[in-house]
């Protein structure tokens, strides 16, 4: 029965934001950023619930909403406690009719909405890119540490890795596909000598010449990764053995 109302509580969701709020009604507003080739779209109004102490709490309402087919994530805060976002919607009105019906269904109970102007990527100029690359290396580093992990399994080659890169990203409103081989496809080609505070590293850990691990570049030939689940997210060299031997390339998206 509850796997029933969770299935029609699904269709439901689905049906209101894509018939509820037609541009007839519901204008779409302009891109808050023009993108150029290589470049990733802007995060718009995202849900942000819990505050948790313990991650396996933070991981298992993340999965209760990840069944629900919805693209959740949880993060450590600035606070120390871990909390979960989910959805990236054009508007603040679907961002909140979305989350009031999983509230109705007692699937979350408080939350607020992320908007788009509190992200690094809105508020930093474009000229200054520097600035948030550095934000993104700030964000990897305050990964270090914790033992990251998915609620679930994935036969997708690097879930693990790419979803630490996609969080990092989209924590600073830049929204990079999950996983690591769209990852790869999505940005333009940089050489070694020329990898940026924030880039991304790339490596066939699991077949040859194919993408399969995805880690954070954060300057003198390191970066910042998450080896694999229920392991701690570490900094490791580009000079190790085993990943120079394995090494794709770098990809930028700024």
């Amino acid at each position: 029965m509850k796997k029933i109302l969770l299935f029609l509580l699904v269709i439901t969701v689905n049906a209101a934001l894509n018939t509820g709020c037609s541009p007839k009604d519901h204008p779409r507003p302009a891109p808050l950023h023009q993108v150029a080739p290589g470049e990733l779209t802007r995060m718009n109004y995202s849900i942000q619930v819990g505050a948790f102490s313990v991650l396996d709490n933070a991981v298992r309402l993340m999965t209760r909403l990840e069944e629900l087919g919805l693209e959740a994530y949880y993060f450590k805060d600035s606070d120390g406690l871990y909390k979960v976002r989910f959805g990236n919607h054009p508007t603040l009105e679907q961002a909140h009719q979305e989350a009031k019906m999983l509230q109705s269904a007692k699937t979350i109970q408080n939350y607020f909405v992320v908007v788009p102007e509190s992200y690094a990527a809105a508020r930093i100029p474009p000229a200054e890119t520097e600035l948030l690359r550095r934000e993104i290396v700030r964000t990897a580093h305050g990964f270090i540490g914790v033992p990251y992990r998915w609620g679930g399994t994935s036969e997708q080659s690097g879930f693990d890795c790419s979803g630490l890169t996609m969080v990092v990203y989209r924590q600073n409103g830049l929204n990079l596909p999950r996983v690591s081989r769209n990852q790869f496809n999505s940005g333009r080609k940089i050489p070694l000598q020329s990898i940026g505070y924030g880039d991304l590293v790339f490596f066939a850990t699991a077949r040859p010449n194919q993408v399969s691990h995805v880690g954070i570049y954060i300057g003198q030939g390191r970066f910042i990764h998450a080896p694999a689940t229920g392991r701690n997210v570490t900094i490791e060299h580009l000079s190790n053995p085993y990943f120079r031997s394995r090494f794709m390339g770098a990809r930028t998206y700024l």
